[in-house]
């Protein structure tokens, strides 16, 4: 028999969804076209008359039900003029499946003594994951939040500070790259829920490791997707009331773009994204596709621009700067739009940091053309010197990700040579890469397998072989070098830390390239910190250039080291002594030995 309802309209509580207390739960929906709503389950027999909900004002529907506690499944019967419909809840944390129901969530959950500092940004070395194939011990089965805190001890190994998680939010079926969302608020439940993901987000922070969650708010689904034509309203055969429902719905993945002009569409997104950093501890958000929110082709033509969108994140990184500033937000744009990172009260959108086109692209063209007279030292060169609002961190920068190893494209080192891609060119270019990736002015960004040498294309039904990693240890041993010396851990490139760039030496013809990275003042030891890098199949015994001062320059790094890779040269560069005298504008010069496709970083003993 079904349960009797039991109101108890003083123990009403704030907020949307189902929202368990000591004596029961609250539910509150909006559905203006609604003319009666209801919770409706197994604990009812799906009877819509036992357990009403009550008309609060604008559309919203509410009320208060003892004996319905975590884990009761529900969902919300709602009488429209369209007729009769059962929903989930559109702020349900979490469902059965993605086409099943909804659940009233815990909020008990032991955070122990998790008292996690973010690291400072300029300090922030980023490896972006994909829940379902980081690490999947059973091949059949995606992987799991559970399983990826297995490998946070290789991560933490590597100095890695930061994941960036793939979107893990309820998708349809078990395998995808999660960009499909269903269910805005609910954790995969075949990567293990709500509470699995708490337990990865406590264990990130027991191995000094922040988690930045990817959250997709420019569309929204298209399958499973209880949104949509909510409460039985729409026109234009839209996607009713969370969606516009005319020319600005279309979007490259169907009609179905928020509409970010409705008070309530702005709360549900607002809510979101203050929910993973708030009640999950999320240390940040990267938002997907930026462009898709602003414009309504992700262009720059402002004909087809959405105003209401730019407020909106606008609104979202205000709230989080007020509250909880130490927490970063990272913008896909993609388009080079300064405003994206501009401070909000000069009219910019008020992201911490965006992922840099102006970066990857031409850089992985200077990896991957084939033949080196046509790689652009220029165009390498104002790669590595961009910044934006004048600040080295306000960009993200990779040579891949999960957009560049896959729709056509793939690794670096597949790129290189199709079907060898562990063989010499690949080994050499992409490494030559990576190193860029962690000396130029930016955040530095990683994506899984690329330390162990993953190639061919990225796809959410392939696991990463973490037998690579013990095959290719030299290589992961070259990438834990690289972070070590990015985040100055032995004190001798705090440069690689600071605001200040400069591209010193560009030699197009050999197709070499030094800059150099200083955080205070005029530099100095302990701070200037030069890069060499080789972008020929060309050894140089000693080549020369330019250097801030005189004294003695260590070798910290060499990309051609046999212990990196037996395969390598182990091509001599040894500590040199400037000589007084001008080069490449600057007041000393030293040579160094530099081995094909190699990098060198340079820098003098602390004073």
């Amino acid at each position: 028999m079904p349960k009797t309802a039991s109101l108890f309209t003083p123990t009403l509580q704030t907020g949307m969804g189902a929202i368990p207390h000591s004596q029961g739960t609250t539910f509150r929906v909006w559905a203006p076209a609604a003319e009666a709503v209801s919770v409706v389950g197994p604990f009812n027999d799906w009877n819509h008359t036992a357990h009403p909900l009550a008309h609060e004002a604008d559309g919203y529907w509410a009320a208060d039900f003892a004996g319905l506690g975590p884990g009761t499944e529900y969902k919300f019967w709602l009488q429209t003029p369209a007729g009769e419909l059962q929903r989930n809840d559109p702020y349900a944390r979490e469902v059965t499946h993605s086409a099943g129901n909804s659940v009233v969530p815990t909020h008990d959950f032991d955070w122990e003594d998790d008292q996690f500092q973010m690291p400072a940004w300029n300090e922030l070395v980023i490896y972006e994951l994909h829940v379902g194939t980081f690490y999947a011990p059973d091949p059949d089965k995606p992987g799991t939040f559970l399983d990826v805190i297995e490998k946070l001890g290789f991560l933490q190994e590597l100095g890695v500070n930061a994941i960036e998680i793939m979107p893990p939010t309820e998708f349809p079926g078990g395998r995808s790259w999660g960009y499909n969302p269903a269910h805005p608020f609910a954790l995969e439940t075949d990567y293990g829920g709500p509470l699995a993901f708490k337990e990865l987000v406590k264990a990130a922070h027991r191995h000094g490791i922040a988690v930045i969650l990817d959250v997709v708010y420019n569309h929204f689904g298209p399958g499973d997707l209880d949104l949509w034509q909510f409460d039985g309203w729409s026109e234009n055969d839209g996607g009713g009331i969370y969606f516009y429902n005319d020319w600005r719905a279309e979007t490259p993945w169907g009609h179905n773009r928020p509409d970010y002009g409705r008070d309530a569409v702005r709360a549900y997104i607002r809510d979101n994204a203050l929910m993973w950093l708030e009640d999950y501890r999320v240390d940040g958000l990267r938002c997907d596709s930026i462009s898709h929110i602003r414009n309504v082709d992700g262009s720059s033509d402002p004909s087809r621009d959405l105003p209401e969108g730019w407020s909106l994140m606008q609104w979202i990184n205000e709230e989080i700067r007020r509250h909880m500033p130490w927490k970063i937000t990272i913008a896909e744009d993609l388009l080079g739009n300064e405003f994206i990172t501009k401070a909000p009260e000069e009219g910019g959108q008020g992201f911490s940091t965006q992922w840099d086109s102006a970066f990857v692209y031409p850089i992985r063209d200077a990896l991957t053309t084939p033949h080196d007279a046509d790689r652009s030292m220029p165009a390498v060169a104002e790669a590595i010197s961009k910044v934006y609002n004048g600040d080295a961190f306000q960009r993200v920068i990779y040579t891949e990700s999960h957009d560049e190893v896959a729709n056509g494209k793939a690794r670096v080192t597949e790129e290189i040579m199709p079907g060898n891609a562990s063989s010499w060119f690949p080994k050499k270019r992409s490494t030559l890469g990576a190193a860029l990736v962690f000396t130029a002015p930016g955040i530095p960004m990683l994506f899984q397998g690329q330390t162990m040498l993953a190639d061919g294309s990225f796809s959410d039904d392939q696991p990463l072989d973490w037998g690579r990693a013990d095959e290719h240890q030299g290589l992961v041993h070259l990438y834990r070098d690289l972070i070590g010396l990015r985040r100055n851990l032995q004190g001798h490139t705090r440069g690689l830390l600071g605001q200040h760039t400069e591209v010193f030496h560009v030699n197009d013809e050999d197709k070499v390239l030094a800059f150099r990275r200083w955080s205070d003042g005029d530099g100095g030891p302990g701070d200037t910190t030069i890069v060499l890098a080789n972008f020929a199949d060309t050894a140089h015994e000693s080549y020369t250039i330019g250097v801030p001062g005189g004294g003695h320059w260590r070798v910290r790094f060499n990309s051609d080291w046999q212990g990196y890779d037996q395969e390598f040269g182990n091509f001599e560069s040894t500590d040199t002594h400037s000589q007084e005298g001008e080069y490449d504008g600057l007041p000393c010069h030293a040579a160094f030995g530099l081995a094909p496709y190699s990098v060198l970083i340079i820098s003098q003993e602390p004073a």
